[in-house]
């Protein structure tokens, strides 16, 4: 087994644990761009370990706060329907060239956005808590907001397996400034992207794009990494990891974009 593929799970699954951030937005090109896999095999394999690597950080956080499961349901009320529909497109015809450059340039402008996201989260979670104490009160469109923000997310994750993470911590700390604590809103994200990329993953394995060997050796080090990052948030802040995590990432998806 290649020692590259343990070391890049633990590297990504710390950043994962850490900030909620990293599954499928550093994993997805790093599997592209540096092991060379298609870009339909690398996001189906990606899935599988965002999906697995996840679900270990979930269990860590709940243990120690756990998510906001209101929010978590009404994520996955928009994002189940939307990964089916998005799988569905996917296993339909045989446009496999066409769809490998769609997935490409997706993912490249999605690792922008979480790049963005990452850099900027302070200054959303500002702007929705001034917008909120300005209004006072909860908005009624906020449940009916949360599924269709879920339904964003499935969409993108299901296509290129990033949005679970930077994405959707915008999308809640827009819509939720107050209610989510820094650890809640990690744990509900991850927690969310859990069941999310376990049926993502399923649709793709079904279709053929998983390489299990190298999933198996990317788990290697992505579990002790994830445990070991979660349960350092409440030890130490993310401040520090998120601008280098935004570098790599804007490089990447300008990567991809050109590919």
């Amino acid at each position: 087994m290649d020692w590259m593929y343990p070391l890049a799970g633990l590297g990504v699954g710390l950043a994962v644990g850490l900030t909620g951030v990293g599954g499928g937005s550093l994993m997805a090109p790093i599997l592209i761009l540096i092991f060379g896999l298609s870009p339909t095999t690398a996001v189906g394999t990606d899935l599988w370990f965002a999906a697995i690597t996840k679900a270990v950080g979930g269990f860590v956080h709940h243990r120690h706060g756990g998510p906001d499961w209101p929010i978590v349901r009404r994520l996955a009320l928009g994002s189940i329907p939307a990964s089916a529909l998005t799988l569905w497109w996917l296993s339909s015809g045989d446009y496999h060239q066409i769809k490998s450059g769609t997935i490409m340039h997706v993912l490249g402008a999605a690792l922008i956005l979480t790049a963005i996201a990452t850099v900027f989260k302070a200054k959303i979670h500002h702007y929705a808590t001034r917008a909120r104490s300005a209004a006072l009160a909860a908005h009624p469109w906020q449940p009916a907001a949360t599924v269709a923000a879920g339904a964003i997310l499935g969409v993108l994750v299901t296509l290129t397996s990033v949005g679970s993470g930077a994405l959707g911590a915008a999308m809640l700390l827009f819509l939720y400034p107050f209610r989510l604590s820094a650890r809640r809103l990690v744990g509900t994200d991850i927690v969310h992207a859990v069941p999310l990329t376990f049926i993502a993953g399923l649709g793709h394995f079904w279709i053929g794009n998983v390489d299990l060997s190298m999933l198996g050796g990317l788990l290697m080090g992505s579990i002790p990494g994830v445990i070991a990052g979660s349960l350092l948030t409440h030890r130490m802040s993310d401040r520090a990891v998120r601008p280098i995590l935004a570098a790599i990432l804007l490089f990447a998806g300008y990567r991809l974009l050109i590919a």
